[in-house]
């Protein structure tokens, strides 16, 4: 007789985000009554209580934690988690760190969460520095770009890490059979980049992982590969540069719709597949990006989330913990140790 699973315990930091409390409280609602998950929402109790008097009654599986502070967007990562212990990102890192809960979630500060997870939580064996992955839409479904800001400064062996665990992740949350790994580069023959891009491409090449060499950045919205491999640095640039040509492309698109009768009458004709596309492009749809690495399972959502990104960041967590993700990752540890050493 196979035994049910346990419900995940999720940590969501109630202050963090532009539009927190109100945002982040309703996508807990949302996730508490949609979810099998226990949640518990950090953060001052009179401000979520103000927020939380909106939904009543409140779902069973849903409470919520004091924490007295607040680590803002622009402080100092370090300094605010070393001066702030009682801070709503601390204390839902210090849950974890506890065994209390089993995963966490914030729109907050990402460099604060990004260096108390890695601090409080520790990182897991034969991985040497955390990677936020985060997963978009491409033209062949989802894929993942990992690190988008943890690490600025990766050795060879970090990228090689990043594109192991970015595999696993999507092999078992996202069900991608054997997903096919690609090094972000200025060109795809292996002797372009850096040393240290090509000393990355001789580790990716001599592992297990389905690595299909190097790729340039008009690939990674055709969906090449599966996973992306690069450091924080150019991750996130291209991260931003993509949030700003999306939403470029889209005001341009509307100035054009609104320009005489005829475009306007067309714009309702092609209503409906507009609305497709714009839920196609949604990052909300995935809600949180994995910092994969740290021992437990923590999820880091975009400043601006909607309640819809907090509430489906939650079942992205939730997923994690189900999928064994980080189990996955240990069992992979003997490769991440030689790669390491090489």
């Amino acid at each position: 007789m196979t035994l049910p699973k346990p419900r995940a315990r999720i940590a969501l930091d109630g202050m963090g985000g532009d539009r927190a409390p109100g945002a982040v409280v309703d996508g807990a609602v949302q996730a508490a009554r949609s979810l099998d998950v226990e949640l518990v929402l950090i953060g001052q109790k009179d401000r979520l209580q103000k927020e939380l008097d909106r939904f009543q009654p409140l779902p069973p599986n849903l409470r919520v934690q004091h924490a007295s502070e607040v680590i803002k967007m622009a402080e100092s990562p370090a300094v605010s988690v070393r001066k702030k212990p009682d801070s709503s990102i601390c204390q839902m890192v210090e849950l974890a760190k506890r065994g209390e809960v089993d995963a966490i979630v914030s729109a907050g500060n990402t460099g604060a969460v990004v260096c108390a997870a890695s601090l409080g939580l520790g990182l897991l064996q034969g991985i040497e520095r955390p990677g936020i992955a985060v997963v978009i839409p491409s033209l062949r479904g989802p894929v993942m770009v990992i690190d988008v800001g943890a690490n600025i400064g990766p050795k060879p062996e970090h990228l090689f890490q990043y594109g192991v665990m970015g595999s696993i992740y999507m092999r078992h949350v996202l069900e991608i059979d054997n997903p096919a790994v690609g090094l972000l580069n200025i060109g795809e023959e292996e002797s372009k980049g850096t040393d240290f891009l090509k000393a990355a491409f001789k580790l990716l090449e001599e592992s297990s992982v389905n690595f299909v060499g190097n790729i340039e950045g008009r690939d990674i919205y055709s969906g090449k590969c599966h996973v992306v491999v690069t450091d924080g640095f150019v991750g996130n640039v291209a991260l931003k540069v993509s949030e700003g040509i999306a939403f470029t492309l889209a005001e341009l698109l509307k100035r054009e719709l609104k320009r005489t009768l005829w475009n306007k009458f067309g714009a309702m004709l092609l209503l409906p597949a507009f609305q497709r596309l714009k839920k196609q492009m949604d990052y909300a749809q995935y809600g949180g990006a994995p910092l994969l690495g740290v021992q437990g399972a923590c999820f880091i959502c975009h400043g601006s989330s909607s309640a819809r990104a907090i509430r489906n960041a939650v079942a992205s967590a939730a997923m994690f913990v189900t999928h064994g993700v980080n189990q996955a990752i240990l069992d992979s540890s003997h490769e991440l140790r030689r790669a390491s050493v090489a």
